[in-house]
């Protein structure tokens, strides 16, 4: 069962639409007893860092993601901010991640970016990725970004796809069962709704 992560931050209702459209079994859990019939996580997010680790703290899930990903290995897909949480702290502010994936969360740097690159990096951006199952019939990978910081692995080989902005970053990371993408699926039409269904058979 898709089982997405709502504590209140991300783009549930586009996630679930996509995959009722797609036929595929879903479920939002609110709190740790929704989290029990999962067999692939989806932890969207939005906004701040800090603000994002605080209500996941506070939704009483945090102990129960733990077990699903870290224990029982369940696959996990985080999404933009939920991304950037799978990572040991941030730039952005002073709590600590998950520490799902060994890394750091850091600013694009403005002194790379030029006349026509502004912050927050908002818009569609071809992505280049090496051959995994998540970007699978994608002939063509291109997504819908919005935000400021970016994920930087200690492993850089963990790097699953890259794009530039100013400056080249991770655009997606994997560490075995745990998976990453900066983008927005659920914003960047055929392309997100082929990675959500491919996420949905890993």
């Amino acid at each position: 069962m898709i089982t997405l992560v709502d504590y209140g931050l991300g783009n549930i209702k586009a996630l679930a639409n996509i995959y009722k459209r797609l036929g595929i079994a879903f479920c939002i859990a609110k709190d740790a007893e929704g989290l029990r019939k999962a067999s692939r996580l989806i932890l969207p997010g939005v906004g701040a860092f800090d603000w994002a680790m605080k209500r996941l703290e506070a939704s009483g899930m945090r102990q129960f993601l733990d077990d699903l990903v870290l224990n029982q290995e369940i696959p996990v897909l985080g999404i933009c901010v939920g991304m950037q949480m799978l990572a040991n702290r941030s730039e952005e502010g002073e709590l600590d991640g998950l520490g799902w994936i060994q890394g750091d969360v850091k600013r694009l740097d403005i002194r790379m970016l030029s006349t026509k690159t502004r912050l927050p990096h908002m818009g569609w951006n071809d992505i280049q990725v090496k051959p995994h199952s998540l970007f699978e019939k994608i002939t063509d990978p291109h997504f819908y970004f919005l935000h400021s910081y970016y994920f930087s692995p200690v492993v850089q080989e963990q790097v699953l796809a890259t794009t530039d902005y100013g400056q080249q970053f991770a655009a997606a990371i994997c560490y075995k069962h745990i998976i990453g993408v900066q983008f927005h699926p659920e914003k960047s039409h055929h392309c997100g709704i082929q990675l959500l269904q491919n996420f949905a058979e890993f």
